[in-house]
């Protein structure tokens, strides 16, 4: 759902604790070396076990600092486990409302860009069964050409000095995503 906007609105179904407040992400160590584990903020991780504080409640929570509504966690032993069943089905209905008022924020495409799109798309992967390498020669071609456009855009954008919050917004993206972007394109040899 969130291919368009990447890790500017990445989700996890978070932990909340009794007051209310985030916990800090922990790392969770899988044994074998520096680079055996994760780190997390996701609310299974918050179990009270190594350490680690007991989440009350879990709610959507997306890389871009937005927070959907808490839900409570029933610690009772589950018979199967030391893990309750959680069903985080609420908070990725947030979070998926949340990303829908994100898309709406965004610079609207013409609809004749849109549908030509969807049919490129369609096309193309009906090219990619019947001839892949064709389908190949196209989408290098696509490449080429969309990178030479959005080089041609980032240089209009960089012109008329447009801020990187409102440039971010028009695109789902943080302002440091959007100006990460913009640089890429700007640097394109």
């Amino acid at each position: 759902m969130t291919e368009q906007f990447g890790e500017s609105h990445e989700g996890i179904a978070g932990a909340v604790l009794a007051g209310g407040d985030e916990p800090k992400p922990v790392y969770l160590g899988f044994g074998g070396g520096t680079d055996s584990g994760v780190e997390t903020g996701e609310w299974w991780a918050y179990d009270g076990l190594s350490n680690r504080p007991r989440a009350a409640a879990f709610r959507a929570a997306c890389a871009c600092g937005w927070r959907g509504e808490s839900y409570p966690i029933d610690w009772e032993e589950p018979a199967d486990g030391p893990r309750p069943d959680v069903d985080t089905g609420d908070a990725y209905r947030d979070w998926s409302e949340h990303i829908r008022a994100v898309e709406r924020r965004t610079v609207p495409l013409p609809d004749e860009l849109t549908q030509l799109m969807d049919q490129l798309e369609d096309l193309l992967a009906a090219l990619a069964e019947q001839a892949p390498v064709a389908a190949l020669k196209a989408a290098t071609a696509l490449e080429r050409l969309t990178a030479d456009i959005a080089q041609e855009a980032a240089y209009a954008i960089q012109e008329d000095e447009v801020p990187w919050e409102r440039i971010g917004t028009a695109l789902g993206l943080s302002p440091d995503r959007a100006e990460s972007l913009l640089t890429h394109y700007l640097l394109r040899p």
